[in-house]
């Protein structure tokens, strides 16, 4: 294996793929703001006739999901549809009619619920949990919750992880999601099912809106996927065959700050199995 090199612009990979695959948190905005140059990068390959699915694992439903990225003045243009492990997790509660349910997470991720006629109740009287993200994501880690994942461990609750993110970017700031939770929780051997990268459903529902969009199936060679995370975008890519464009400037950012090219030692050490290539930033 050779060394990996960092490329320039994603036209330098782009041309025998139909479809994208495009994390959000990390490539298209950071939490606070977002990334203009990756923006126009998404509309260019849409505009020579590509889809854009982005797939994000947002613990909230991807109509949601749009109303922050309008928010954030990313243009409805920038992409085709969106997936979100949101909208999974709110199958599998819609799939569990008159169950009893404790939710943990902050206020706004209530819509994963909404209009599901969900019955919510606390710890002590669940049927299973779903979690969203810390209650405080801004001064609390997954240690705080190690007294409330022992009691739902004593009563073996299945644990619904709604974001299997550790952690995402808040600005110049790491912060932890629903991910550090669950992964506490199956350190304490409670069961644990995902929903989002790098897990397959999402991406089986992502390829299935391209195809809607395009009027035909998407052979997966066709299809780039582009993120910002080992543990999820890049993991998930290979897991589900597709090819993945590595974005260094997210959460692994100090890793890769001054390297221009990795050697295959480093390779292997960084990501296990190789990206096709990596980008400081998605631009055009």
């Amino acid at each position: 294996m050779s060394g990996l090199r960092f490329i320039e612009r994603l036209r330098d990979v782009i041309g025998e793929c139909d479809v994208v695959l495009s994390d959000i948190w990390g490539v298209v905005h950071n939490g606070l703001e977002a990334f203009p140059e990756a923006c126009e990068a998404l509309h260019k390959f849409r505009s020579q006739g590509g889809t854009v699915v982005l797939i994000t694992n947002a613990p909230r439903p991807a109509d949601s999901v749009q109303r922050q990225l309008r928010k954030l003045h990313v243009a409805d243009d920038t992409y085709d549809a969106i997936v979100s492990s949101g909208d999974l997790t709110r199958l599998y509660v819609a799939d569990h009619p008159g169950r009893k349910l404790f939710w943990l997470g902050p206020e706004r991720d209530g819509s994963i619920h909404r209009g599901l006629d969900a019955v919510l109740t606390p710890l002590e009287e669940a049927d299973y949990l779903v979690c969203t993200g810390l209650l405080d994501d801004e001064t609390e880690s997954a240690e705080d919750y190690r007294p409330m994942m022992l009691k739902a461990r004593e009563r073996n609750l299945t644990f619904i992880c709604a974001n299997p993110d550790i952690v995402v970017e808040r600005g110049d700031r790491l912060i932890y999601c629903a991910g550090a939770i669950a992964e506490l929780y199956r350190e304490l051997g409670g069961e644990v099912i995902f929903y989002g990268k790098p897990h397959r459903p999402i991406y089986e529902r992502a390829m299935d809106l391209a195809a809607a969009r395009r009027g035909a199936a998407v052979a997966r060679n066709r299809v780039l996927a582009i993120g910002d995370s080992v543990r999820t975008d890049l993991a998930g890519a290979h897991s589900f065959g597709v090819d993945c464009l590595f974005v260094t400037r997210g959460i692994h950012s100090e890793e890769f700050e001054g390297i221009d090219q990795l050697d295959p030692t480093s390779v292997k050490e960084l990501f296990g199995h190789p990206p096709r290539a990596m980008i400081r930033e998605l631009r055009w």
